[in-house]
């Protein structure tokens, strides 16, 4: 699964990495090494003309349900089954978003305890992983755009870690994620699959990361 995750890059970091006019693009963003569910994310998502970089709130609301409490339960969807799932159906064929990342966590399973992980590209660079978006219209007329991160089978990296990865993509698949013409399921669900072990690395982090209530740059430390 992914609970967790950080983005500590800067607005302009953002931008440059993924091509966003300075008109289509949120007009703050602070750096955050502790992201969780609930919160609102940087997304991005393809407008039929430009990708437009924005804030979705992390917990997918089905634009069918009756209220957004399940939003705090739909914070992953599993890759084999999005075709099966009524809430991940039509955004999977629909509306598909990239949600930048410079890094995970996961905890890892110990005798008496559980020891955090922070998983990146070994080049440090920024990556996106596969989500899907969808917008719930409130009995007061308000709308909320939700979404949730796709999860995949783990690679050697991550299988002593847990036995769920997030889908990331790879830089020249991203715009085929985003492509509002690209509904051929079986296309779409061959880059959902485990990020090449060798490209990652994984490297134990303080405790502090298990309250969401820390959100600073000491989340990220290596320990050594």
């Amino acid at each position: 699964m992914c609970g967790r995750y950080s983005l500590t890059v800067t607005i302009e970091e953002l931008m440059l990495r993924y091509e966003i006019d300075a008109a289509s693009a949120i007009p703050y963003h602070r750096p955050q090494y502790n992201i969780a569910p609930t919160q609102l994310v940087v997304s991005i998502i393809h407008d039929g003309h430009n990708r437009r970089l924005g804030e979705l709130r992390w917990g997918l609301v089905p634009s069918w349900a009756k209220d957004d409490n399940m939003g705090s339960r739909m914070i992953n969807a599993r890759s084999e089954t999005l075709n099966d799932k009524p809430a991940y159906k039509l955004p999977f064929a629909r509306k598909r978003c990239l949600i930048p990342a410079d890094g995970f966590y996961e905890w890892q399973k110990r005798e008496n305890s559980k020891q955090p992980y922070r998983i990146t590209l070994r080049d440090g660079s920024i990556f996106s992983f596969a989500g899907l978006y969808d917008t719930w219209i409130a009995p007061d007329g308000s709308k909320r755009s939700t979404c949730t991160i796709i999860t995949t089978t783990p690679n050697s990296l991550m299988a002593p870690i847990h036995d769920r990865m997030p889908v990331i993509l790879k830089p020249e698949d991203e715009m085929k994620w985003l492509n509002r013409q690209e509904m051929g399921t079986p296309s779409l669900q061959q880059l959902l699959i485990p990020y090449p072990a060798e490209a990652m690395q994984a490297d134990p982090v303080s405790t502090e990361v298990n309250s969401v209530r820390n959100d600073s740059a000491s989340c990220i430390l290596k320990l050594t």
